[in-house]
């Protein structure tokens, strides 16, 4: 549960970041590199939970 919480915590703080980093930069690279960056942080995210989820059982 405390992998949860602080990773929503983590990932609203990356979007947040991002979004104020995107808002000011309007570059088409910048963007596509940010999207990726949150793609990935959320497949780690789900990945780093399931791993959690097989080693308590």
């Amino acid at each position: 549960m405390t992998n949860l919480i602080t990773g929503l915590i983590g990932i609203a703080g990356v979007c947040v970041f991002l979004g104020i980093l995107l808002w000011w930069i309007k570059a088409v690279p910048l963007i596509i590199i940010a999207v990726l960056v949150m793609a990935l942080l959320i497949w780690d995210f789900l990945k780093s939970l399931r791993a959690d989820d097989t080693r308590a059982r």
